[in-house]
């Protein structure tokens, strides 16, 4: 069952978006992708964000850039938690403006915000919120954050076994 969608304003931002993609995909979890703009569709992200629930989605990851208003509309419409993120597009100011964008949604409407164009957190965060009632997911958050821990670890040890004046 589909349980988190991906959208996004832009084919221009699916190279950003795919990473959360791709996790989701690591932690097996299923997930719908699709361009909706808030802009230039915006009867389409009206009934994405009121049906979402309905189809079963749980969590959504909205990618945007410049105005950045996809992640907030839909927050606006829909009761599940949305992820947003801000994209450095064409037309952003370094994706300072998607940031604030998005980040800056007034009481009662909140939207869950990651870093400029980091999507990959934004399908970490969905599987934890899934993850806090399914067990299966949780266990897979908990073996990628040791993962992590072991990485840094790993380098640890590397950078001791050399030189650490070679790094310097």
């Amino acid at each position: 069952m589909t349980k988190v969608g991906i959208i996004m304003g832009s084919k221009s931002d699916l190279p950003t978006m795919q990473a959360a993609a791709d996790i989701l995909k690591e932690f097996e979890i299923e997930f719908e992708i699709d361009i909706v703009s808030a802009h230039r569709t915006p009867e389409k992200m009206v009934d994405y964000a009121k049906t979402a629930h309905t189809r079963g989605l749980q969590v959504i990851i909205a990618g945007a850039g410049g105005a950045a208003h996809l992640p907030g509309m839909v927050a606006s419409l829909t009761p599940l938690p949305v992820i947003g993120v801000p994209v450095n597009s064409s037309n952003s100011i370094d994706g300072w403006d998607s940031l604030l964008s998005i980040v800056q949604m007034p009481n009662g409407v909140p939207v869950a915000t990651v870093a400029v164009n980091a999507s990959q957190n934004a399908g970490i965060l969905a599987a934890q919120i899934l993850g806090a009632s399914d067990k299966k997911i949780l266990e897979k958050i908990i073996t990628f954050k040791n993962s992590l821990k072991e990485k840094v670890i790993e380098a640890s040890d590397a950078l001791k076994s050399t030189s650490a004046k070679k790094y310097l």
